[in-house]
């Protein structure tokens, strides 16, 4: 597996947001696991493309990766540390390269505090109509999950039973690791695996959970998928992921949505496009049509002499603005229809045009 996020998602380290989020729509749907079936590595490699994503699409966590991240294998980048092998430590627990020396090597940094092993991030795809996009819909999610125990509160302790101070880390939800390198003696401070984190440990455990705190359990979620989503956007929700160990906070729930194709619309970012196809008296002569937008039937005036391919614009009758009230264009482009069989009237007509059109 890469651990440059950028190659991952052959990018440069330059690359815009829109540039970051165009290459993750194209490659997900490329190795999405519903098209490759029992093909592992493809599997594989669509689970880094979504954790390139994860990260790089976030302003706050870009930045730290580009400070500290590697950017290749066995390469060091910006920075020259790779988080990848610190259990339990994420970047962002870190100030600056001032506190980074000190956590490693004994500096004058203050003492870390509890750090406790949230519960797992879960990733599911919902599928919605594009009309679905364009006015928000609510969904159903069945989940299979981890949750708090209801017999113990997610404590992991049995009934008329008390959390005790773990004695692996004495109650302070972290074990110290010293190891040798070039530089000296590295201390690593991790997460107590006997109470992740928490500090703390059932003097009996919970018959239900078997003092875990948590139980597996199938339930439904409503999800609201708000008005403007795009097809590859991910709505994010906190909290809805696995419940942690013994009291642990609870991972996130992260749906990713595909939007479906309209065999009328097409959209590009917050404008919509459509045809519309008029006679050629009516591209001539000009008239008042009916005009299918995403908010329903419009008028709109064509005027006299109206080419063919000519495009025109219907303001505000675009997608919703994600988190606004204001709305993109509808862009309309006119088709005009040449009869392929004429009456005899209107070949006598049309002759005549010609005549004196000559």
């Amino acid at each position: 597996m890469s651990s440059d996020f950028y190659a991952t998602l052959g990018l440069s380290r330059d690359a815009s947001p829109e540039d970051i989020k165009k290459a993750y729509r194209r490659m997900s749907k490329e190795l999405h696991p519903d098209k490759h079936k029992g093909d592992k590595e493809r599997e594989q490699k669509f689970k880094e493309i979504n954790e390139a994503y994860e990260t790089l699409a976030d302003p706050a966590k870009r930045k730290t990766y580009d400070q500290f991240g590697k950017t290749g294998p066995g390469g060091a980048g910006a920075g020259g540390f790779d988080f990848s092998g610190f259990s339990g430590a994420r970047p962002e627990d870190f100030g600056g390269f001032s506190d980074l020396f000190e956590t490693f090597f004994g500096g004058r940094g203050q003492k870390a505090g509890k750090r406790q092993e949230r519960g797992r991030d879960l990733e599911v795809r919902v599928r919605i109509t594009f009309m679905e996009s364009v006015t928000g819909v609510q969904k159903i999610l069945s989940l299979e999950r981890l949750v708090a125990c209801g017999d113990c509160s997610g404590s992991g302790a049995a009934k008329g039973s008390s959390l005790i101070t773990c004695t692996e880390c004495g109650g302070t939800g972290q074990v110290t690791r010293t190891t040798q390198s070039f530089f000296g003696a590295i201390r690593q401070a991790v997460l107590c695996s006997r109470c992740s984190g928490s500090g703390k440990f059932p003097e009996k455990k919970c018959t239900q959970c078997d003092g875990e705190g948590r139980v597996l359990r199938k339930e439904e979620v409503a999800l609201d998928i708000p008005a403007g989503i795009d097809d590859g956007q991910t709505v994010r929700l906190r909290a809805y992921g696995e419940a942690g160990r013994n009291g642990s906070p609870s991972g996130d729930l992260f749906v990713h949505v595909e939007v479906s194709p309209d065999p009328r619309f097409t959209r590009n970012r917050d404008d919509v496009h459509g045809v519309h196809r008029i006679s050629v008296p009516d591209a001539a002569l000009g008239s008042d049509v009916q005009v299918d937008t995403a908010h329903g039937s419009v008028s709109l005036r064509i005027p006299p002499g109206t080419q063919s391919g000519q495009v025109m614009r219907i303001r505000g009758k675009g997608m919703p603005l994600l988190q606004s009230k204001n709305h993109g264009d509808h862009y309309v482009t006119i088709e005009v229809q040449i009869p392929v069989k004429l009456s005899r009237e209107e070949r006598r007509i049309l002759e005549e045009w010609r005549e004196i059109s000559h």
